[in-house]
């Protein structure tokens, strides 16, 4: 899935945001801009750039993971999403997916068109914990969405996602660890505990990443990043056997 960012930099605002990986890979590349100053990138017409022979770069079918370096809906950027809104209009043939800890600021942001969702376009909020959850929920499932997942990454504790699982308007519940060298611990049984509601109200469910750090059985266990993925598989508790966007 190819990224596109069309704005690089974030702010943090909740305990999720603590050990940002945008921050940590600033830091890392050395890069002169703060990673909370929000700036538009060389990459912000991505989906519509074409080769030499004119034919676009990206195929119909392509899906896009948009803006993850950042977030949507951050203020600084509300100048320039209508563009962005524009380019996900021309290319109705791909598909969209972002996350957000933002929710809130959704209804501000949508294009005059949008009407009860583009059918392209995948929302996830993300929650961290249960006051984010209880915090962000209701908005998201209040919204005019024609996709929704919950993002529950990084997984910070135990949380009750029941009242919010309605399968006629949750199509995924997605669940990942927090990595870097400073990240807090990832219990094993908070993401069964998810799997079994997300099982019970037949939502389909994914375990995306481990993190680096995972309590599971008593032990505790350092997992590279470059295993956290395939590990998080190994586990075989995803459920989710398409993408969302049909």
């Amino acid at each position: 899935m190819p990224m596109w960012n069309p704005w690089h930099g974030c702010h943090k605002i909740s305990a999720g945001c603590k050990h940002c990986y945008v921050y940590r890979e600033d830091a890392a590349f050395g890069t002169a801009i703060p990673p909370d100053e929000v700036r538009r990138t060389a990459s912000f017409n991505l989906p519509l750039r074409r080769d030499r022979q004119k034919n676009l770069k990206f195929p119909a079918g392509t899906e896009f993971a948009l803006c993850f370096t950042s977030d949507f809906l951050i203020d600084e950027a509300d100048e320039w999403r209508p563009e962005i809104w524009e380019i996900i209009r021309q290319r109705s043939d791909c598909a969209f997916f972002f996350f957000t800890k933002r929710i809130e600021r959704l209804a501000l942001c949508l294009p005059p068109d949008w009407g009860e969702g583009y059918e392209n376009v995948a929302v996830g909020c993300t929650v961290e914990n249960q006051e984010r959850a209880d915090a962000r929920l209701p908005v998201f499932l209040s919204l005019p969405i024609r996709h929704r997942l919950i993002i529950a990454a990084p997984l910070l504790g135990s949380i009750n996602l029941a009242p919010y699982l309605d399968p006629a308007l949750i199509e995924e519940v997605s669940v990942g660890g927090e990595s870097g060298k400073y990240a807090r611990t990832l219990d094993f049984d908070w993401v069964l505990d998810l799997h079994r509601q997300s099982l019970a109200a037949g939502i389909p469910f994914c375990f995306h990443q481990t993190g680096s750090h995972l309590l599971k059985d008593g032990r505790l266990y350092t997992i590279p990043r470059s295993l956290q993925h395939s590990q998080a598989r190994r586990a075989s508790l995803n459920t989710l056997t398409h993408s969302p966007i049909k």
